[in-house]
């Protein structure tokens, strides 16, 4: 699923973290890095044309609530910290779209990989 066609997008990428998620007893012990990527599909004219703060997200105050959760309260899998992620993004009324990737570079794999991502994606649309 991509972006709606006629909403604008906010992109946060690159969020990072140290949770203690994960199925094993390891994990949730010593804790690894997260990552979150996260884009919003919403209408920005009314933020563009009034060059208000108040018309738009305030990716600051996202990016806050997004890193409470990830380094928050310990869960088994990163697809329940993407759901709740995306509810947040949700949260906020202008928002019609988002999509939430939760990447898990260091997890227990024993081949050689680069990154296990989720994305969660959820439209008021």
């Amino acid at each position: 699923m991509a972006c709606p066609e006629g909403l604008d997008r906010i992109e946060l990428t690159g969020l990072r973290g140290t949770g203690h998620h994960g199925v094993f007893e390891h994990e949730r012990r010593d804790g690894q890095e997260f990552g979150v990527d996260v884009v919003l599909g919403l209408d920005l004219e009314a933020a563009g044309r009034s060059d208000d703060l108040s018309a738009t997200v305030d990716y600051g105050t996202l990016a806050e609530g997004l890193h409470a959760i990830l380094v928050g309260e310990p869960v088994d899998l990163i697809e329940t910290l993407g759901v709740r992620m995306v509810d947040l993004c949700l949260s906020d009324p202008r928002v019609r779209w988002a999509s939430v990737t939760v990447h898990k570079p260091e997890a227990p794999i024993a081949q050689t990989f680069t990154d296990v991502a989720v994305t969660i994606e959820r439209s008021r649309v």
